[in-house]
């Protein structure tokens, strides 16, 4: 077993962020000094699981125990001296708390394994802009000179931010993840920084705990960091994109020589291609968790002249107008996750999906095409793909795998906040509606 207290004393930290997030991605945290690391190991940290947020609880309910997995333990001295953020498994009376996001991924896993004996292998793009407040208040993009009416990869773009982009670099590669590439992405002011893929549950902790250091770092240049899918009508959306990929033991199992349609695919790749497609529209729920993300995928087009995001549920070789592109025989990319997606959540969801399409030995269509079934769109709002997520039992139990007996409802709680945040947003009266009906009648 991992000691917590050991890697503590060889990266010396001396404050430990013991974080885990809720349903909504929300990192919630206590900063427990190094002399408590032994308790903070064995007994976890309590929390008052209604003042968290949205993660099932009441304010009756007993304290939520966030009981740290030490193999997440993560020092981050570039964003505080002698800090680090470890990853917590929540717990309620001594059980894994099935609300907590890591705890169902961890359950989904598992299920991936006991049903087909498979792990998987998750790489995310991790998509966001840099902004700054004008003196009215506005929000306006952070480098001035970053105006271009198509400013993707522009090189200008990227050395301006050099500086912020070079540190959150050198952070990801200080901590073995492996960044490969920084680049300006298609929006004024909207940038991407990559990682190698890992294992599901490393690659959520790392999406969390880098929003957590883009954050950061923004803030000591004066500059917003946002994740918001889409913060400008007329530029394009954030997208959290996750290339997926199935193994049994050390052998990968998506590649064949043997594919008649052209990928490189096998059948079990295709068919888990194929539950992706089919659960596409109750996975935008999870995907696409907010109203607005579906400014971001209801988008025809931007200044740059294109969304990027995908509006129908197709699949297609290595063409980004797809739901699926698949870019090497080797994995899928599932572009339909946006900056407001919680990661756990979102490749729980798809990894449910894509299981129950290799159960059901499901067939994805033509390439590129509907195979003569015609598919509709993706949900045009939140409260649309709350109706798909709701009628789906197989998306459901996804968020509910972790239940077990005892009788809790993880997607239909889910499936209310989402609809109540429709609501919430619904109730206020925007610009455009008094521009529109003010003088109308």
């Amino acid at each position: 077993m991992t000691d917590l207290a050991t890697l503590a004393e060889k990266s010396e930290t001396t404050f430990i962020l013991a974080l885990f997030v809720d349903l909504n991605g929300k990192p919630c945290a206590k900063l427990v000094p190094v002399e408590a690391v032994h308790a903070l190991q064995t007994e976890g940290v309590g929390f008052a699981g209604y003042a968290v947020g949205s993660i099932g609880q009441e304010p009756k309910d007993p304290d939520l125990m966030a009981i740290p997995d030490p193999t997440s333990f993560t020092p981050v001295p570039f964003i505080k001296e002698g800090l680090a953020i470890v990853h917590c498994d929540p717990h309620v009376e001594g059980k894994p708390w099935p609300f907590a996001p890591r705890v169902i991924l961890r359950s989904v896993l598992q299920r991936l394994h006991d049903s087909q004996g498979l792990s998987a292998s998750v790489g995310a793009e991790v998509e966001y802009f840099l902004l700054r407040r004008a003196a009215d208040g506005t929000l306006v993009t952070a480098d001035p000179g970053d105006n271009a009416a198509q400013p993707c990869y522009d090189a200008r773009g990227v050395t301006r931010m050099y500086d912020h982009l070079a540190a959150v670099s050198r952070a990801m590669n200080e901590l073995g993840w492996g960044n490969y590439a920084n680049d300006h992405e298609d929006g004024n002011g909207q940038f991407e920084q990559n990682f190698e893929h890992a294992d599901p549950l490393t690659t959520a902790d790392r999406v969390i705990t880098l929003r957590y250091l883009v954050s950061m770092l923004a803030e000591e240049r004066d500059m917003i960091a946002t994740f918001m899918p889409k913060p400008f009508g007329d530029r394009t959306g954030s997208g959290l994109h996750l290339h997926l990929s199935l193994w049994r033991g050390e052998a990968p199992v998506f590649p064949s020589e043997d594919d008649a349609r052209g990928l490189g695919l096998s059948g079990t790749a295709y068919a888990f291609a194929a539950g992706v497609l089919e659960h596409a529209s109750a996975l935008q729920a999870v995907l696409g968790p907010s109203v607005n993300s579906y400014k971001r995928t209801g988008a025809v087009s931007t200044t740059s002249g294109a969304s990027w995001a995908p509006r129908f549920p197709t699949y297609g070789g290595n063409d980004r107008t797809h739901f699926i592109r698949v870019p090497d025989a080797h994995r899928i990319e599932l572009r339909g996750g946006d900056g407001s997606a919680n990661p756990y959540l979102a490749i729980a969801a798809a990894l449910g999906a894509g299981l129950d399409g290799i159960e059901r030995d499901l067939d994805p269509g033509t390439v590129g095409g509907d195979n003569g079934v015609t598919r509709a769109s993706l949900p045009r709002t939140l409260l649309h793909a709350v109706d798909a997520l709701t009628a789906d039992p197989v998306v459901c139990g996804a968020l509910d795998a972790a239940v077990g007996d005892s009788g809790l409802e993880v997607a239909s709680y889910f499936a209310g906040l989402k609809s109540e945040e429709f609501l919430a947003y619904h109730s206020q009266v925007s610009a455009w509606e008094v521009e529109r009906y003010l003088t109308a009648y």
